[in-house]
């Protein structure tokens, strides 16, 4: 089949116009939706300055606040266990026996030798009395007396020297009995009855805690350390502990403990390999709660003053840098970056980029495209 000319060219046109009343049809559609996306209303907030106190964590360790090893002054079988691991025990009271009978001995030789010292030493007080009424009657010579008190006063030094070696072997015997240095919990016991004890051994008798308070040691970095001290009135670090507030614990299970913290001393310097500073802060433990070598976190209470708050889903992370959107006086968005000093509960604690009074999006900050023009349902902070 063979078209003329004049049937292609009206055929072009009917197809040009039929082309040119879809796209006519197609926008008309879509203006209104555009208008439509572009006015879209959404949730927006009025930033004010407000102080808030925001939480910063340093791992912590914990000690009791005395921790002894219990270890032997004297060598010999361990002869009896007073006591059980993790028993609670006062003061004073006994905790090993080791076998005494060599010590016994050496007490009664001691106290043998202290009779005989006082024997000579009585002997000794004689021949000076003898020797003195001689002397004084001309029989002997003033040489003899010499001699004579010579002898009683080395024989006394001898009883002196003897009732030394009954004091130490008395107090050698009283060191086959292990007491408590201190009330605590006893720790692990890693001998039995039957073992040889000596005072070179390695490992302790057992280690003895006392757990009715505790240590919390921790690190912080020497920033944090001098924006630390200037955050806290105080001319002196006496005066700035006494005035800094009290802290909490986190433990290992993310629960809080119970009773607040006082920081009660500061290291004298920095670890030079670290560059962090030790400080130590006090927890009462009266339930015996912490042990020492327990884990958790100090949290560290810090009042910041005229700061912004920003919820974070009215946040953008883009390339490690956190904005917002803010809205102009037409209501045009304008994204901004973000100085952040930390976390506040689900929001932003903000101190730059943004100043009081202006406006941010709130929900939706992923759609919206910079300088859209939305109309913002606003609410004051």
């Amino acid at each position: 089949m063979r078209f003329s000319k004049a049937s292609i060219s009206k055929l072009y046109s009917i197809m040009l116009l039929a082309g040119m009343s879809i796209m006519g049809g197609c926008g008309a559609e879509g203006a209104p939706e555009t208008q439509q996306q572009s006015n879209r209303e959404l949730p927006t907030l009025q930033l004010e300055q407000v102080a808030v106190t925001m939480d910063t964590e340093y791992p912590a360790r914990i000690e009791g606040k005395v921790n002894v090893d219990i270890r032997p002054q004297a060598e010999g079988y361990l002869q009896q266990i007073f006591v059980e691991e993790g028993a609670s025990v006062k003061a004073g009271q006994p905790l090993f026996k080791i076998e005494d009978a060599p010590y016994v001995e050496q007490l009664h030789t001691a106290q043998a030798g202290l009779e005989a010292a006082k024997a000579t030493l009585s002997s000794a007080s004689l021949e000076v009395e003898k020797f003195t009424g001689l002397s004084e009657r001309k029989v002997t010579s003033e040489f003899q007396l010499k001699a004579a008190r010579a002898a009683y006063e080395s024989a006394r030094a001898h009883v002196s020297q003897m009732e030394a070696a009954v004091k130490t072997a008395k107090i050698n015997l009283g060191f086959t009995l292990v007491k408590a240095p201190v009330s605590g919990v006893i720790g692990r016991i890693p001998k039995r009855m039957g073992n040889l004890v000596t005072r070179s051994d390695a490992q302790p008798l057992t280690t003895l805690s006392d757990i009715s308070q505790v240590y919390a040691y921790f690190s912080i970095t020497e920033r944090d350390f001098l924006k630390f001290a200037e955050s806290h009135a105080g001319s002196s670090m006496d005066k700035l502990l006494s005035s800094l507030p009290e802290v909490s614990l986190v433990l290992a299970n993310g629960k809080r403990y119970e009773a607040p913290g006082k920081i009660q001393m500061v290291d004298g310097q920095f670890d030079t390999a670290t560059g962090a500073i030790s400080l130590r802060a006090m927890f009462p433990n009266p339930g015996q709660l912490l042990r020492s070598g327990n884990t958790g976190k100090i949290v560290l209470p810090e009042i910041r003053q005229e700061v912004l708050l920003v919820p974070v889903t009215a946040t953008l992370d883009i390339q490690d840098k956190i904005f917002a959107l803010r809205l102009k006086k037409d209501n045009s968005t304008e994204r901004v970056a973000l100085s952040i000093a930390g976390t506040k509960g689900d929001d932003y604690v903000v101190t730059g980029g943004l100043a009081p009074g202006d406006r941010i999006v709130t929900q939706q900050v992923a759609t919206v495209q910079e300088g859209e023009q939305i109309k913002p349902l606003t609410r004051a902070q």
